[in-house]
Formats: C-alpha cells, sequence, structure tokens
C-alpha cells in the first residue's frame, strides 16, 4: 500500500482503534512476514480473548509503550537472564543466552502477569480482567502523573507474576529503532489517542505450521471488515524511516 490509499487505509483503522475494535497488522516480508489481529486493552472482555484465541493461533501477547514499561519498571527478560549475578547462580542461563534471533537484535519480551482476581488466569474470564485492568491502570497511572514508587505500588495490589498473560515492552525510541510487532501495536494505539496498550495474537495457518500467508489475512480482514494495514504504511504514515 502506497499514497492516498494506504493514508486512508490507516485513518480507517485508528478510527476503529479509537472505538475499541480491531486492527490487522503485517509487519513485513523482511522481518517476520507475521500479521497480527490488535484489541485495544482496556476494550479486552472474554469475546475478544475467546476471538484471538480461536481465529488466530498464535500467542496472546500484551504490547506495552515503553513509558509504561519505566514507569512500572518492568525489565525486558532478555537482560534479567544476561545478569552477571543470576548467571552465576544459575549456568544454565547462559547456555540458552538469546543471541541467534533471526529477526531481529533483542526480545520484547518483559515479565509474564496475572490479575489477582483470577483463579489460574488462562480462562477467556481471567485473561480479559488481566489484560483490561493492566491496561485501565496503565491509563490512571500516566494521566494522574504518579511517581515511579506510586505506580508500582499499585501494580503490586493488583496483579502477580508470572502469569498467563506474557507483556512484550516496547523498545526505547518506539518505531525509529525497531519495527517489531510490538512497536506497531502500541503506535496504533497512541495514534488512536489510546493508552499504548494493545492486547494481540500472532494469526497462523490453521495447521499451526507457519504464519498466515498475507493474502489470506487479507482476505479474513474483508470477510469481517476489519481494517489492514503494515509496517510499511505506519512508518510512511508517520515518516519514519524503516531500519
Amino acid at each position: 500500500m502506497s499514497g492516498e490509499s494506504s493514508m486512508s487505509n490507516v485513518d480507517k483503522a485508528i478510527q476503529e482503534f479509537a472505538a475499541g475494535r480491531p486492527v490487522m497488522v503485517f509487519d513485513s516480508s523482511f522481518r517476520e512476514s507475521e500479521t497480527d489481529l490488535l484489541w485495544p486493552a482496556q476494550f479486552a472482555t472474554p469475546d475478544v480473548i475467546r476471538k484471538l484465541r480461536n481465529d488466530c493461533g498464535g500467542l496472546l501477547f500484551l504490547a506495552i509503550g515503553d513509558e509504561i514499561g519505566s514507569l512500572f519498571d518492568l525489565p525486558w527478560l532478555q537482560d534479567i537472564h544476561t545478569h552477571p549475578d543470576l548467571l552465576t547462580q544459575h549456568p544454565v542461563l547462559d547456555s540458552l543466552r538469546t543471541d541467534d534471533l533471526q529477526y531481529d537484535t533483542k526480545s520484547a519480551f518483559t515479565l509474564s502477569i496475572n490479575h489477582r482476581k483470577t483463579f489460574t488466569g488462562i480462562t477467556d474470564r481471567d485473561r480479559s480482567l488481566t489484560t483490561r485492568r493492566f491496561g485501565e491502570l496503565s491509563d490512571d497511572v500516566l494521566r494522574r502523573g504518579l511517581s515511579p514508587d506510586e505506580a508500582r505500588e499499585a501494580l503490586g495490589k493488583e496483579f502477580r507474576t508470572p502469569g498467563h498473560i506474557p507483556v512484550c515492552r516496547e523498545s526505547i525510541g518506539g518505531l525509529a529503532t525497531r519495527q517489531g510487532h510490538t512497536e506497531l501495536a502500541v503506535s496504533i494505539a497512541r495514534l488512536a489517542g489510546l493508552v499504548p496498550c494493545t492486547i494481540g495474537a500472532e494469526m497462523l495457518e490453521p495447521e499451526g505450521d507457519g504464519a498466515l500467508p498475507v493474502e489470506v489475512a487479507r482476505l479474513y480482514a474483508k470477510a469481517h471488515s476489519i481494517p489492514m494495514i503494515t509496517g510499511k504504511d505506519l512508518l510512511e504514515f508517520q515518516n519514519i524511516s524503516g531500519g
């Protein structure tokens, strides 16, 4: 997509996302070649989680803006797993060191969470509660301008780790430094005027042997009236050079 048509499609995606409806984002044929189905976190319901689980097949993840990760002090797992003290205590971490990602240099994963009012945390109801409340809490602490100590205290009152919602934290600099699905997902939320907190899942082939081909993803988007855009569309829309 390019030119006026892509711009109008991005505008449509922003409009739909702002109203609490889904969008689909294909990253790039030069990266993961995956399409994600995304919803604003604070609009997550059991039906939304069920849709992601049934129609996508990939991992459900919560993408958050770097400002949220910083305020809550959510560390990237890759940084934890390479901390000298932990490497000394658990040498297996050095054996499992992430140094061979085929699509990037650093993983976006941070802690996984459950809301404290969940049971196991895995049901559609439980995962929607965890997702929705994290989005609502993030919006609240940012709007109120809470200090990091106050934000961490508020987070701990409602959430625990480990949990059944994996959280991915945007890289410092966002799309200007990394064009992954995490950065694309939170960018959509920001453009829609929402807190940068997005629930999503990768769309796989029915057999699960590969990413859903982009042509098939477009057919799904059309059948369900969901705006579908690409990473290139978002980069051009925001005048950011792709890496």
